[in-house]
């Protein structure tokens, strides 16, 4: 639908996968373990220049709503930059007490998927610059487009090809794509570059590239494939890189930064 727009700066995103209050890390979303305080590392990150913070519940159990909206309002009284908070939303009312708690965006995936009309219920409700559609993809032959969407933490495929679901959703009024590769999450590989250029060429709003960042070098590609913004978490949680590290290297590609 759209290419990136070259004048827009580029979004450095750090994520915080968050269960049972604790932020938590793994590889292709299996063997999790434990990387820190939500609420230090987001103001770390805030500190060293990031654009936006984004939260992803992974459990979203019943039981560890409440805790995410105690993270999320303890994060937003510390960190003045937009927050991003998805995982167990599946109301409109979900997304409301997150704003409440000081959430700015809202990340949908299985809900959504389980029933597509809410994408439209909370842009209806909030605006489309509110949704962010989340999607866990892999790769899939069987599939047109060539991925497929997860569901689950990327554990359960459905019959559901990316690129269609993404046009579906932008339809009904989803602001902006994350888009996350399960076959690169965690594996400091490097983006998934044909991904990445595929939803660009079908979208016609802000395309987020997500899953294995590992290095300096991995980051300009992902801006050059088309991505306006750039995610990563391990290697800025394990402080391996900065905020600034990757900001001075995408300046020194030729990309815009804040």
């Amino acid at each position: 639908m759209t290419a990136a727009d070259p004048s827009l700066a580029v979004r450095v995103v750090p994520c915080l996968d968050v269960a049972a209050g604790r932020v938590v890390k793994g590889v292709n979303f299996l063997d999790l373990r434990d990387a820190g305080d939500p609420v230090e590392l987001a103001r770390t990150y805030y500190e060293q220049g990031a654009d936006e913070i984004t939260f992803l519940d992974v459990t979203a159990t019943v039981d560890d709503r409440a805790t995410t909206y105690d993270v999320v309002r303890a994060t937003a009284e510390q960190v003045f930059i937009p927050l991003t908070v998805g995982g167990g939303v599946r109301s409109s009312d979900d997304v409301a007490r997150l704003q409440a708690a000081g959430a700015d965006k809202i990340g949908v995936n299985s809900a959504a998927i389980a029933r597509p009309a809410l994408v439209g219920e909370i842009a209806d409700r909030f605006g489309a610059q509110c949704v962010v559609l989340s999607l866990d993809v892999k790769r899939s032959a069987r599939m047109p487009s060539g991925f497929v969407v997860t569901t689950h933490g990327g554990r359960t495929e459905t019959d559901i090809d990316a690129v269609a679901w993404a046009r579906e959703a932008i339809e009904r009024g989803a602001g902006e794509l994350l888009v996350n590769s399960i076959d690169a999450d965690g594996t400091k590989q490097g983006f998934d570059l044909e991904l990445v250029a595929l939803m660009r060429s079908n979208s016609r709003v802000p395309v987020i590239a997500s899953g294995g960042a590992g290095a300096l070098e991995h980051f300009a590609p992902a801006v050059a494939a088309g991505a306006d913004a750039v995610l990563a978490a391990s290697v800025f949680h394990n402080r391996e890189l900065t905020v600034g590290d990757v900001k001075r290297e995408l300046a020194a590609s030729g990309a815009v930064v804040r």
